[in-house]
C-alpha cells in the first residue's frame, strides 16, 4: 500500500519530534517542518527513516505569511498528497506579568503561535478537501492546558495563544466536517520537553508535578500516542474535540 503523508510542524525536538516518530511506524511518511534547529530536525529525521518511513526537511519560518508560502512550497515539491497534519509549531518567552510584556514580544507570540497555525491550517484544507479535489484528511492543532488556566504571572501571552488555537480547532471543524476533514485539539500539561527551558524556567515541571492529580510529569511520546489515535480511523467520529493530557491538571 502506498504510505500515507503526514506534515509535523516544530518537528526537531519535543511533541513534534515524537509525533513524527510514532506517525512513521504507522505507515506515514513525513514533512518535518522546524525553523532553526537542523540538528534538531535531523535527528527527527534519521528516527522516522529507521521507522521505515521517508523524512522531507522543511525549513520554514511560520511567523510570517511568506514563511507558511515556503514551507508549502517546499512541501508541494516533495509531496503529492496531503493526509494528516500536526499543527505544532510554536514558542514562549520568559515568564513575566502582564503590565511587563511589551508590543514587540505580543507580536512575536500571536504572529508565531496563533496566526503561523491559523495560515498552516488553511493552506492545509486547499490540499485536503474534497472540495478541492482532494480526498480528505486529519489535522491535529497542538494547544496547551495553559488555554484554559491562564498562567497568570508567568506566560498569559502564550495561554491566551492557546486558547486561540482551541477556537481555530472548533471553528475550522465545522468548516470543514462535510468536506472529508477531521479536526481536533490536544492540550498538553506539563510535559518532559526543551519548551520550559526556552522560557528560562527548565525545572519548571517538576516543580509543578505535585500539583498535578496523577503527581508526575508528562512525557511527549504520550503526546505523541494521543496524536496518533486522533489520526487513525479509530477516532473516525471525533472532530471539533480537544483531548487535555495533563494528568488531570
Amino acid at each position: 500500500m502506498e504510505r500515507k503523508v503526514a506534515l509535523v510542524t516544530g518537528a526537531s525536538a519535543g511533541i513534534g519530534a515524537a509525533a513524527a516518530r510514532l506517525l512513521a511506524a504507522n505507515g506515514f511518511d513525513l514533512a518535518l517542518g522546524y525553523h532553526s534547529d537542523e540538528a534538531g530536525a535531523r535527528a527527527t529525521a534519521a528516527q522516522v527513516e529507521a521507522a521505515g518511513g521517508r523524512a522531507v526537511l522543511l525549513r520554514a519560518d511560520l511567523s510570517s505569511a511568506e514563511g507558511v508560502e515556503a514551507l508549502f512550497t517546499g512541501f508541494d515539491a516533495a509531496f503529492a498528497r496531503l493526509d494528516a497534519l500536526v499543527n505544532n509549531a510554536g514558542i514562549i518567552d520568559r515568564a513575566a506579568r502582564i503590565e511587563d510584556m511589551d508590543g514587540a514580544r505580543l507580536a512575536r507570540m500571536f504572529a508565531t503561535n496563533l496566526a503561523g497555525p491559523f495560515l498552516v491550517a488553511g493552506k492545509t484544507v486547499r490540499r485536503m478537501s474534497t472540495a478541492h479535489g482532494a480526498s480528505g484528511g486529519v489535522i491535529v492543532n497542538i494547544s496547551s492546558v495553559a488555554a484554559r488556566l491562564g498562567a497568570a504571572g508567568n506566560y498569559a501571552d502564550y495561554a491566551a495563544s492557546k486558547a486561540g488555537i482551541d477556537i481555530l480547532t472548533k471553528a475550522l471543524a465545522e468548516e470543514v466536517a462535510t468536506e472529508g476533514i477531521r479536526v481536533n485539539g490536544i492540550r498538553p500539561g506539563l510535559i518532559d520537553t526543551a519548551i520550559h527551558g526556552k522560557g528560562g524556567q527548565p525545572d519548571r515541571p517538576n516543580k509543578l508535578a505535585p500539583s498535578v492529580p496523577m503527581q508526575r510529569v508528562g512525557t511527549a511520546d504520550e503526546v505523541a500516542e494521543a496524536i496518533a489515535w486522533l489520526v487513525s480511523a479509530k477516532s473516525g467520529y471525533v472532530t471539533g474535540a480537544t483531548l487535555d493530557v495533563s494528568g488531570g491538571r
